[in-house]
Protein backbone atom coordinates (compact mmCIF):
# COMPACT_ATOMS: atom_id res chain seq x y z
CA UNK A 1 0.00 0.00 0.00
CA UNK A 2 0.91 3.59 -0.52
CA UNK A 3 2.98 5.15 2.27
CA UNK A 4 3.40 9.56 2.30
CA UNK A 5 5.28 11.31 4.81
CA UNK A 6 4.91 14.83 5.17
CA UNK A 7 8.14 17.38 6.28
CA UNK A 8 8.73 21.04 6.06
CA UNK A 9 6.71 22.29 8.41
CA UNK A 10 7.54 24.77 11.56
CA UNK A 11 6.96 27.97 13.64
CA UNK A 12 7.54 31.07 11.34
CA UNK A 13 6.05 34.54 12.01
CA UNK A 14 3.31 36.36 9.59
CA UNK A 15 4.87 37.26 6.16
CA UNK A 16 7.27 34.51 5.72
CA UNK A 17 7.48 31.51 3.88
CA UNK A 18 7.52 27.65 4.14
CA UNK A 19 7.66 24.86 1.72
CA UNK A 20 6.53 20.80 2.55
CA UNK A 21 7.42 18.02 1.25
CA UNK A 22 5.53 15.14 0.77
CA UNK A 23 7.45 11.97 -0.24
CA UNK A 24 5.28 8.67 -1.46
CA UNK A 25 6.62 5.19 -1.03
CA UNK A 26 5.44 1.95 -1.98
CA UNK A 27 4.60 2.78 -5.57
CA UNK A 28 5.37 5.65 -7.71
CA UNK A 29 4.28 9.54 -7.29
CA UNK A 30 3.12 9.45 -11.19
CA UNK A 31 0.57 6.44 -10.29
CA UNK A 32 -1.62 8.96 -7.42
CA UNK A 33 -3.33 12.13 -7.53
CA UNK A 34 -1.89 13.81 -4.29
CA UNK A 35 -3.26 16.66 -2.41
CA UNK A 36 -2.79 19.11 0.65
CA UNK A 37 -5.55 19.38 2.92
CA UNK A 38 -5.49 21.09 6.61
CA UNK A 39 -6.79 20.33 9.50
CA UNK A 40 -7.38 23.37 12.53
CA UNK A 41 -8.91 22.43 16.37
CA UNK A 42 -12.27 23.03 16.36
CA UNK A 43 -12.72 23.63 12.54
CA UNK A 44 -13.99 21.45 9.59
CA UNK A 45 -11.04 20.05 7.11
CA UNK A 46 -10.00 22.76 4.65
CA UNK A 47 -8.84 21.82 0.96
CA UNK A 48 -5.68 23.24 0.43
CA UNK A 49 -4.36 22.20 -2.97
CA UNK A 50 -4.64 19.46 -5.79
CA UNK A 51 -2.67 18.01 -9.19
CA UNK A 52 -4.18 17.00 -12.15
CA UNK A 53 -2.67 14.77 -14.39
CA UNK A 54 -1.33 17.07 -17.08
CA UNK A 55 0.07 19.28 -13.90
CA UNK A 56 -2.81 22.07 -13.47
CA UNK A 57 -3.34 22.96 -10.28
CA UNK A 58 -6.22 23.78 -7.99
CA UNK A 59 -6.46 25.48 -4.87
CA UNK A 60 -8.68 26.67 -1.87
CA UNK A 61 -10.24 30.16 -2.01
CA UNK A 62 -8.26 31.15 1.28
CA UNK A 63 -5.24 30.35 -0.24
CA UNK A 64 -5.44 31.06 -3.65
CA UNK A 65 -2.28 33.70 -5.06
CA UNK A 66 -0.01 32.87 -1.66
CA UNK A 67 0.42 28.80 -2.16
CA UNK A 68 1.98 26.23 -4.89
CA UNK A 69 1.84 22.94 -5.81
CA UNK A 70 4.44 20.94 -7.88
CA UNK A 71 5.96 17.72 -8.18
CA UNK A 72 9.00 15.83 -8.74
CA UNK A 73 8.17 12.48 -9.98
CA UNK A 74 11.83 11.06 -10.22
CA UNK A 75 12.11 12.22 -6.40
CA UNK A 76 8.82 10.59 -5.81
CA UNK A 77 7.83 13.59 -3.93
CA UNK A 78 5.20 16.40 -4.14
CA UNK A 79 5.89 19.81 -2.45
CA UNK A 80 3.72 22.92 -1.13
CA UNK A 81 4.95 26.50 -1.29
CA UNK A 82 3.65 28.62 0.96
CA UNK A 83 4.06 32.30 0.82
CA UNK A 84 2.92 35.47 2.69
CA UNK A 85 1.57 33.09 5.51
CA UNK A 86 -0.74 34.26 7.70
CA UNK A 87 -1.51 33.25 11.63
CA UNK A 88 -4.93 31.88 9.96
CA UNK A 89 -2.59 29.43 7.88
CA UNK A 90 -2.14 27.71 11.17
CA UNK A 91 -3.13 24.23 11.01
CA UNK A 92 -1.62 20.37 10.32
CA UNK A 93 -1.01 20.09 6.47
CA UNK A 94 -1.46 16.43 5.29
CA UNK A 95 -0.52 15.21 2.39
CA UNK A 96 -3.29 12.72 0.70
CA UNK A 97 -3.54 10.45 -2.77
CA UNK A 98 -5.77 9.35 -4.49
CA UNK A 99 -5.49 6.80 -7.91
CA UNK A 100 -8.64 8.67 -9.24
CA UNK A 101 -8.74 11.88 -9.65
CA UNK A 102 -11.87 13.59 -8.27
CA UNK A 103 -11.35 17.42 -8.30
CA UNK A 104 -10.89 19.24 -5.30
CA UNK A 105 -12.12 17.40 -1.78
CA UNK A 106 -11.01 16.32 1.55
CA UNK A 107 -11.74 12.74 1.45
CA UNK A 108 -8.91 10.19 0.34
CA UNK A 109 -7.80 6.99 0.39
CA UNK A 110 -4.54 7.52 1.80
CA UNK A 111 -2.96 10.09 4.46
CA UNK A 112 0.08 10.99 5.71
CA UNK A 113 0.74 11.80 9.27
CA UNK A 114 0.81 15.33 8.97
CA UNK A 115 3.26 17.87 9.53
CA UNK A 116 2.51 21.00 11.62
CA UNK A 117 2.30 24.70 10.57
CA UNK A 118 2.28 27.30 13.41
CA UNK A 119 2.33 31.19 11.88
CA UNK A 120 2.58 33.63 14.85
CA UNK A 121 1.52 37.47 14.34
Amino acid sequence: QVQLVESGGGLVQAGDSLRLSCTVSGRALRDYYIAWVRQTPGKEREFVATMNFAGATSYGESVRGRFTMSRDNAKNTAYLQMNNLKPEDTAIYYCAADRRFLGPRTAYPYWGQGTQVTVSS
